[in-house]
């Protein structure tokens, strides 16, 4: 199960799992509830959406947390990069939110990610991913999801919401926990 009622995010793990031949579906199709995210990291909040979906479905479940840190902004969005957007989902009226509150300052950002692996027996793992990038302004790209089409990755001339998902998937933090929890495997 991948515990996520977020359909980029369930793209994403999907397609990082399709070579592996697991056949996956999403805590939001099954009808599972989402979880309070009571956590004060990314992981922690990881675990507790795997766990809750590993035992409501009795299946292994793979759950993500994920954000936007920007250091000028004292770590800001981070595990609150989905509230940032409020009910309605509205991530450019988060990054409109970004850029305000960043005025002239730093730019510097990273994602984060942590996936957690829980098993129905209540067993546990996580793995932390990050990517290194700046903030650019006004935000480019119609492809990705969140705040993907302000994210310029160190080292490249395309934001995530400029890349197709292929080159994304080859650096972004998602794909550098995905890799840990492999290697681990």
């Amino acid at each position: 199960v991948i515990a996520s009622h977020n359909p980029g995010k369930v793209r994403e793990i999907d397609d990082l799992l399709r070579p592996y031949r697991v056949e996956v579906c999403s805590a939001g199709a099954l009808g599972l509830p989402e979880p309070e995210e009571t956590g004060t990291t990314f992981s922690a909040n990881a675990e507790l959406k795997a766990r809750a979906a590993a035992e409501a479905a009795r299946l292994p479940a793979l759950a993500d947390d994920s954000g936007l840190v920007v250091p000028a902004l004292g770590g800001a969005p981070g595990i609150y990069s989905a509230r940032w957007a409020g009910p309605a989902k509205d991530f450019d009226a988060a990054m409109k939110r970004v850029h305000d509150e960043l005025g002239d300052g730093d730019r510097a950002a990273q994602f984060v990610a942590a996936l957690s692996l829980c098993g129905p027996d209540g067993h546990c793992e996580s793995f932390v991913g990050l990517v290194q990038g700046t903030l650019v302004w006004p935000p480019r790209g119609l492809k990705g999801f969140g705040y993907d089409p302000m994210f310029l990755p160190v080292g490249r001339a395309e934001t995530f919401g400029e890349m197709d998902p292929d080159a994304k998937h080859e650096i972004s933090h998602r794909a550098d926990a995905f890799r840990k929890l492999v290697q681990a495997c």
